[in-house]
């Protein structure tokens, strides 16, 4: 009788025992599920609200098609120079091409004084020959798409537009990055002025990045190296900022992108590219177009050849097949 009760009363404990770790389970399910719910509605209204910009010079019927046949995609990244009472000039233009079918893409960098004609953006400057960077500051995202594909003789599907300004937010709200540092310089800039950019992986916070991708003159390569450091700034941040860990961390990068960043992709593009889009991120490369320095009626520009950029506009389009 005795060892009845004392087993009636193990089954008691055990019952009460797991009825606690199940309704301890249940109870952290429902804070996660409430969490990203939360995450989830914050972001669709950060980016249908306040990041989302149509531009005329992209039809947007045509890329959704794309999108939903789940097709190759061109996107110009474009990093702007853009303070308070300032228009803004693209400190770095790059094209992205996206291709799902062969998990594969590739990040193609624009040397900033690349010599171009200007096209579109309702602009008095559409027509002429200048940097290619001063496109953004005549006449918006506009003028620089149609700049590009006039350039590289391509269509591009959409464009994302990042506050150079913003780069120091962003960094720091992921809990700052990783890069492999090629070269060795003292900063003595305003940014970080002193600063020490040993050779070889660094952390960076914020100031510290933004000091980085912005150095020039220290860098022999020049532009090149300039931008060879803004790829890998950008590459660091993407992948903190879409690792796990950076869940927590969501609420305040949506923050620094609902105030620096634009783009014609809303909410539902987004979702689509990363649940149908993701497997291109495996198999990345990048290349730089190349040229050399040229001054022309006294001012400074970066020519590029029509044999380079023929051979930039076969790289873009092999990812387009």
């Amino acid at each position: 009788m005795e060892q009845k009760r004392i087993r009636r009363r193990r089954k008691r404990r055990l019952k009460k025992k797991w009825k606690v770790i199940f309704t301890s389970f249940l109870i952290l399910f429902l804070a996660v599920g409430a969490y990203l719910y939360s995450i989830y509605a914050e972001a669709k209204s950060t980016v249908n609200d306040k990041i989302h910009k149509q531009v005329s010079s992209i039809d947007h019927e045509q890329t959704q098609k794309k999108i939903k046949n789940e097709k190759p995609l061109n996107i110009l990244l474009m990093g702007v120079d853009e303070r308070e009472g300032d228009s803004g000039r693209s400190d770095a233009l790059m094209v992205l091409s996206v291709d799902p079918a062969h998990n594969r893409s590739q990040l193609i960098s624009i040397p900033r004084d690349t010599r171009a004609t200007l096209v579109g953006g309702n602009s008095s400057h559409s027509g002429t020959r200048d940097k290619i960077n001063h496109a953004y500051a005549y006449g918006g995202a506009d003028m620089s798409i149609n700049t590009v594909e006039n350039l590289l003789d391509i269509d591009l599907d959409y464009y994302v537009k990042m506050n150079m300004e913003g780069v120091t937010e962003m960094v720091d709200a992921v809990g700052g990055v990783t890069v492999n540092n090629e070269i060795d310089w003292y900063d003595e800039g305003y940014y970080k002025k002193g600063y020490h950019y040993e050779k070889g992986p660094i952390q960076l916070d914020g100031d510290q990045a933004l000091g980085y991708v912005r150095m020039r003159h220290e860098d022999p390569k020049g532009d090149v190296g300039r931008n060879e450091r803004q790829r890998k700034v950008i590459k660091a941040i993407i992948d903190k900022g879409s690792s796990i860990k950076s869940v927590s961390r969501m609420s305040d990068m949506l923050d620094v992108l609902g105030d620096n960043m634009a783009t014609n992709m809303d909410f539902d593009t987004m979702k689509d590219m990363l649940l149908n889009y993701r497997s291109a991120k495996e198999n990345l490369t990048t290349y730089q177009m190349t040229g050399k320095n040229e001054r022309i009626d006294g001012i400074f520009y970066y020519q590029v050849p029509d044999e380079e950029i023929q051979k930039v506009h076969d790289k873009i389009k092999a990812y387009n097949s």
